[in-house]
């Protein structure tokens, strides 16, 4: 990190840590609040974090800690440590090597840790929503105070999905798309809520960790499986105490007694006909809209669904259970001397099998994964000849972390990353105006491969030195992740 002072006002500094180039006033910050202009210096405001292994398997700080059970999170020596990029500053511009190269020994073996906050143009989040309601229609825009920064994207199994930001909306629209787009990233990643609306569809507040709000609905449930599944799992238990179950789904209704789950257990016909598409026996797509009533459709009546009922086949006395994937909406019917469906109070042995549908959808939760692109002055700031580490992190030489957490990379070309911003510790992204994300980055490797790959081997410093800092604070080890310096970061090149 460098500081140029003005010719004409020797109490200004010019911020590189970005293309921005804030000039920034003695005791001011600049313009994405992370970089400050102390006493004519340039100094990054939030302190470096490291993370240590403080806890044992079930919790409890370990015994090496002096005065265990008051300990302050102040380093510990004797504690395996990690440096994470939260709080190291920036490689901007590519010419500078990453702020900090860290040396550290494991097991006997030298590693090294090269360590940054990366400036993320090319980069989005991936966003699951634990829901059957209706959104909106794929790829439907996605707004936040009308400005465009995503869309809606395929739906996965008892899950809807947007895809938001990337560089389009980033840099490639108007000033304004751009600012909401990367503060709505910004709050994304950071655990923050965010409202947003779907064109032709719902208004939805998504936070990660918790259950989203659509439409002023708090989810509570993600069901268990579609209308198909839910006949398979739990044919069996309704047997002896239905004639007829319809599970009614926005994907595949399920019909009990046309089901191959109906015909193992032997149940006869029972001549109710369902509106739809007929895909395989027992299974019905497009009975009804999609919404948010039962389901995931626009169903609020469940006999609305009900195309005809067969006088050669029914029968008065039939008895008719409708229920949604989530176990949410229920309602049992007998068929009178009519054969028309009249609502009774639900048989207790029924009951119980709702309630089950019910204790066996998980908690409906928002998940947040950040994914971005690493290239540019990130990879500068590790080796003289970047394409070095692309091959060495494909063969599994070089562990990526952001924050500490692991990765997922994606193969082919480049270095392109997902990271659940769950497993990251709080705060863990910033920004800067041009507008990007700013996201913590690690690369671990043996030291011997670091050098072989090109690195700053002039610019690593030992791990007591980086821990003397006074800027340095210290979380506990998240005990449910691999550790980096940990296999399996292979020895062969």
């Amino acid at each position: 990190m460098s500081a140029s002072k003005s010719a004409k006002d020797e109490n200004i500094v010019t911020c590189d840590a970005c293309p921005v180039l804030c000039r920034i006033r003695l005791g001011k910050a600049g313009a994405c609040d992370r970089y400050a202009n102390l006493d004519g210096a340039l100094v990054r405001l939030d302190p470096l974090l490291v993370t240590q292994k403080t806890l044992d398997e079930h919790g409890k700080v370990v015994p090496f800690v002096k005065g265990a059970e008051d300990w302050d999170g102040t380093i510990v020596s004797q504690a395996p440590t990690f440096v994470t990029g939260i709080g190291a500053t920036t490689t901007y511009p590519d010419y500078k090597p990453a702020p900090f190269i860290v040396a550290s020994e494991h097991d006997g073996i030298d590693m090294v840790t090269v360590v940054s906050e990366g400036v993320f143009s090319y980069c989005g989040v991936k966003v699951k929503i634990d829901t059957d309601r209706y959104i909106g229609p794929e790829p439907a825009p996605v707004r936040v105070g009308g400005e465009q920064i995503g869309h809606v994207t395929t739906a996965e199994y008892g899950s809807q999905m947007l895809a938001l930001g990337g560089v389009r909306h980033l840099t490639g629209g108007s000033k304004k798309e751009g600012n909401v787009t990367c503060q709505a990233l910004l709050a994304l990643c950071n655990k923050e809520p965010v409202e947003m609306t779907v064109d032709e569809g719902s208004t939805i507040t998504v936070q990660a960790g918790q259950p989203p709000v659509i439409d002023g609905v708090r989810e509570e449930r993600m069901r268990v499986g579609c209308g198909s599944a839910t006949i398979g799992i739990f044919a069996p238990q309704w047997h002896g105490h239905a004639d007829e179950v319809i599970v009614v789904d926005d994907h595949i209704t399920g019909v009990l007694t046309e089901h191959q789950s109906g015909k193992f257990l032997g149940m006869p016909p029972a001549g109710i006909r369902v509106n739809g598409r007929r895909s395989t026996p027992g299974r019905y797509f497009q009975v009804a809209e999609p919404g948010s009533g039962w389901g995931g459709t626009s169903v609020t009546d469940p006999l609305s669904i009900i195309k005809k009922i067969d006088p050669e086949t029914a029968w008065p006395g039939l008895k008719l259970l409708m229920v949604s994937t989530t176990g949410e909406d229920a309602a049992y019917f007998e068929l009178d001397g009519d054969l028309n469906p009249v609502e009774r109070d639900m048989p207790g042995p029924l009951r119980v099998v709702v309630e089950r549908i019910g204790e066996n959808c998980e908690p409906a939760l928002c998940s947040v994964l950040f994914m971005g692109g690493a290239g540019g002055s990130l990879r500068a700031g590790v080796t003289v000849n970047p394409v070095r580490l692309n091959r060495s992190v494909k063969k599994l030489l070089t562990r990526v972390t952001c924050g500490g957490a692991p990765v997922y990379i994606w193969s082919g070309g480049g270095i392109t990353l997902m990271v659940d911003v769950m497993n990251m510790p709080d705060n863990s992204f910033g920004y800067v105006p041009t507008p990007a994300l700013v996201a913590p980055i690690e690369f671990t490797l043996k030291k011997e491969e670091y050098l072989a790959i090109g690195g700053y081997g002039d610019e690593i410093v030992n791990l007591e030195d980086v821990l003397a800092d006074d800027r340095v604070r210290v979380e506990p080890w998240r005990g449910s992740h691999p550790w980096p310096l940990d296999g399996p970061i292979r020895t062969e090149r």
